[in-house]
């Protein structure tokens, strides 16, 4: 099933590596730095079981990292050529799904400031902003949304 959304394996890195990068590498010069996602290990964090991909080939994923109150999305990330046929959207609902299943009742995430399109996305989404903050080179939105 093309829609389905399946955990990681490790014959799945070297795809998580490549979305990841098509993904986020737009925003480097915007940023002026190389986004988190693109620097992470990404076979770490499918060995860990946190990463979920969809398609065959890969064309979206999410890095989930579930906490004792919250479900923290990490990434998400969708193919610039799968762009508009509803993968984030159903990232998305999965991440909720995600959270229910676990038991958790909220699922975080943040955000660079300067993508500026992802503080149009999340709100609409459910996300409510909870503040503004500057980590060390990165200044970021985080968000929530109550389940």
């Amino acid at each position: 099933m093309p829609d389905e959304i399946r955990p990681a394996t490790a014959a799945d890195v070297p795809a998580v590596k490549a979305v990841t990068d098509a993904a986020y590498h737009p925003y480097i010069a915007r940023i002026g730095v190389v986004p988190v996602p693109m620097e992470a290990d990404h076979a770490a964090d499918v060995a860990a079981g946190r990463v979920f991909v969809t398609g065959d080939p890969v064309v979206g994923l999410l890095v989930l990292v579930p906490h004792a109150d919250h479900l923290f999305l990490d990434s998400i990330a969708v193919h610039p050529e799968a762009a508009g046929q509803g993968v984030g959207r159903r990232l998305l609902a999965f991440v909720d799904e995600r959270a229910r299943s676990l038991g958790l009742p909220e699922v975080r995430l943040y955000t660079n400031a300067m993508m500026w399109e992802n503080q149009k996305l999340y709100p609409r989404h459910g996300y409510e902003l909870v503040e503004r903050r500057v980590d060390g080179p990165y200044d970021r939105f985080h968000y929530k949304k109550t389940l």
